[in-house]
């Protein structure tokens, strides 16, 4: 690894942003004669939105709405697909979208209003799905928790995917919600080698800690799974069987998988960071993520994106399901209970 390397965080680099007209670029850093990049503070920006859902019309995902109350994320996962969404504000996909944070303190206003149309029936919706919910800065502004407050007051159905132990701050709301079956959470868990997840989650939960969330939440009597996601080949797919024995045994419902994908910016800026730190095998693990996209590190066809194609991918899938088949038989999420929703609302938390 390079002396200069940027501890803390995920991207090494600030890649290009196709939206912006002039821009300092470091693609061709050899050319430079004075060192433009530094590790980044992470700076606030609040942001107030007219609207907080979002409706998701993707057939590869299992929810029609999802909300984000942040936009960047300092988790830093270097694979994140939501890198790109940065782009939209003119920042970088790169280290601006783990040091750049914009909040959006509104956010629980706007979920209520939306609840309190007439028009608006209960459907689950994806608490994060973007950035996660519980990164770093809910500590400070606690955007998540106001909104599960909303969500609560309305008994209205909600799904939670996050890497964060952080959830467990705000038990006392989830278990209210899982006790009208209201609430679905995943822990996402990419890896249990703490080398690699230092590397490529720098300001993550370790895998050890994310496990005892998960067995936390089962304890609480709230329905739990993981997302062992993405999966990269080379790096991670042979911990398939280890990780779902893991979680199934603290306590996990349900286990879900995708295969890493590389769209737009995230191509460089995963490309810089492998050289960085598996030089001695970034040719391999290069060619499996190509292999199973037909040839490229990126696809953006519905039905194939999250899923791969392929030898390779197929292996990866064979290999899931027999160690779902192998572990989880038996469980699953309980039915979200939709009766439940106060349609119109009742008095309001503002």
């Amino acid at each position: 690894m390079e002396e200069s390397y940027f501890k803390g965080r995920g991207s090494q680099i600030q890649s290009s942003n196709k939206f912006l007209k002039a821009q300092y670029v470091t693609d061709h850093i050899e050319g430079l004669d004075e060192r433009l990049l530094e590790n980044p503070h992470t700076q606030i920006f609040l942001e107030t939105p007219k609207k907080i859902l979002n409706r998701v019309d993707s057939p590869d995902l299992g929810f029609g709405y999802s909300m984000n109350p942040y936009q960047g994320c300092e988790h830093g996962c270097i694979y994140c697909y939501a890198r790109n969404t940065h782009e939209y504000y003119g920042f970088s996909a790169g280290l601006d979208f783990e040091s750049k944070i914009i909040v959006k303190k509104n956010a629980a206003r706007l979920l209520e209003q939306e609840l309190m149309k007439p028009s608006w029936d209960a459907v689950p919706i994806m608490l994060s799905g973007n950035t996660d919910c519980y990164q770093p800065q809910e500590k400070k502004f606690e955007i998540t928790r106001s909104m599960l407050k909303v969500l609560a007051q309305y008994r209205h159905p909600v799904s939670i995917i996050s890497k964060n132990s952080l959830v467990l701050r705000d038990l006392d709301l989830l278990q209210d919600l899982a006790s009208d079956n209201l609430v679905h959470v995943y822990i996402s868990i990419t890896t249990l080698d703490e080398e690699l997840r230092r590397a490529m989650e720098p300001r993550t939960a370790s895998a050890i800690k994310r496990l005892k969330t998960v067995e936390a939440l089962a304890k609480a009597n709230i329905p739990v799974g993981i997302m062992n996601a993405p999966i990269i080949p080379g790096l991670n797919q042979h911990e398939i069987p280890a990780v779902l024995k893991a979680a199934a045994e603290h306590g996990a419902l349900n286990a879900g998988m995708t295969i890493v994908r590389l769209n737009g910016s995230i191509g460089k800026i995963f490309e810089d960071w492998l050289r960085k730190n598996f030089p001695d095998r970034f040719e391999k693990v290069w060619k499996q993520i190509c292999a199973v996209h037909g040839g490229n590190v990126n696809d953006s066809q519905f039905g194939r994106r999250m899923r791969g194609e392929g030898q390779e991918a197929d292996a990866i899938h064979q290999l899931f399901r027999a160690s779902k088949k192998k572990y989880f038989a038996g469980k699953a999420m309980p039915v979200y209970d939709l009766t439940k929703f106060r349609k119109g609302g009742s008095l309001s938390l503002f």
